[in-house]
């Protein structure tokens, strides 16, 4: 016989504030993609990178950069999503993340922004990022293991 083991509060805790999180970057990503002026400018302040180079360094992005981008992303989201919904495919959804995070990441270490007088915050911000992605991967390995996840 085949059980399945009993759902631990911890994956729902887990699974809506990865959820929230991931739903921050899929909204960060529309937002960047659709050029919206008044949402890069907050997001770009920190940084001195004015919005017109933002969104020229964006739109000169090649291809495989924005693949990175869009698995890192959307993978993201897809993994909270399975794991809420206790599927084993939410390994499979964090670790394409991660692929698109660290092809991401090579990109923006390679090719940083013109114009950058500070990287202090996407630094870190993306070093929250990969911990928070290889968290997930090593979670959703764990409750698949236990049984958790079908």
């Amino acid at each position: 016989m085949n059980t399945v083991a009993k759902t631990p509060w911890h994956l729902w805790a887990v699974g809506f504030v990865t959820l929230l999180w991931n739903g921050f970057g899929a909204y960060d990503y529309l937002m960047s993609k659709a050029e919206n002026r008044e949402y890069l400018e907050g997001m770009m302040e920190p940084t001195g990178v004015t919005v017109d180079a933002a969104i020229a360094y964006m739109d000169a992005m090649p291809l495989w950069a924005n693949i990175a981008w869009g698995l890192g992303v959307w993978g993201a989201v897809a993994g909270s999503l399975l794991l809420l919904l206790r599927s084993r495919f939410a390994v499979h959804a964090f670790l394409l993340s991660l692929v698109g995070l660290v092809f991401g990441m090579i990109h923006q270490w390679t090719n940083p922004m013109p114009g950058m007088t500070d990287p202090t915050t996407p630094i870190i911000f993306t070093f929250v990022i990969f911990a928070i992605t290889i968290f997930l991967v090593w979670y959703a390995r764990r409750m698949a293991a236990a049984g958790v996840l079908r």
